[in-house]
């Protein structure tokens, strides 16, 4: 017959990083605590109303379709990483970020054109170990890519080094001159 639950005690285990611990000799109180206990609050009820903010949207076809759409319509047919002009129907949408399967990367700011080799190279590499292959993809990506968040732009940045940056930051203007 089982002992009522107000009298029960947990009875304690040894397991393979703990010993069973030892019975006590003598029945001294337990040492006070060194800090009160808080106590939880509970919640009464339902959450206030909270806006929920995704950080996309899940992306269908056609989403695909206007981003690439967009990303041609601004920097033409090349490929964000070597630079090629590649035949506007061969070229590619590449995610610099690797999906991995979240939607979460789906995003424009995370999307460049890019030309089917450089597409396979890079497949799911980070872009790190992908740009310092070979920094000129930096430079590169720098002048097809600023759209791209923050965090990837001042990455390519570092990589390509001062000097090739700003040639790529003064292409990359729609109104420069000297534009190739």
């Amino acid at each position: 017959m089982k002992a009522p639950a107000s009298t029960r005690t947990r009875a304690a285990r040894a397991t393979p990083d703990r010993p069973a611990p030892k019975a006590a000799a003598s029945a001294a109180p337990a040492a006070p605590r060194s800090r009160p206990r808080r106590s939880r609050k509970r919640s009464g009820g339902a959450p206030a109303e909270e806006t929920i903010r995704l950080t996309s949207l899940p992306t269908g076809r056609r989403a695909y379709v206007d981003t690439r759409e967009w990303l041609l319509d601004r920097y033409g047919p090349k490929c964000a990483y070597c630079g090629e002009r590649v035949v506007a129907d061969d070229i590619t949408l590449d995610h610099v970020t690797p999906r991995r399967g979240l939607t979460a990367y789906d995003r424009r700011d995370n999307l460049v054109l890019a030309c089917r080799p450089c597409n396979a190279k890079k497949a799911d590499q980070p872009i790190l170990a992908f740009l310092l292959a070979r920094r000129e993809r930096a430079y590169t990506l720098l002048r097809y890519g600023m759209h791209l968040s923050p965090m990837l732009v001042d990455l390519a940045r570092e990589i390509a080094g001062p000097e090739a940056a700003a040639r790529a930051e003064r292409l990359a203007d729609p109104d420069y001159p000297y534009a190739d």
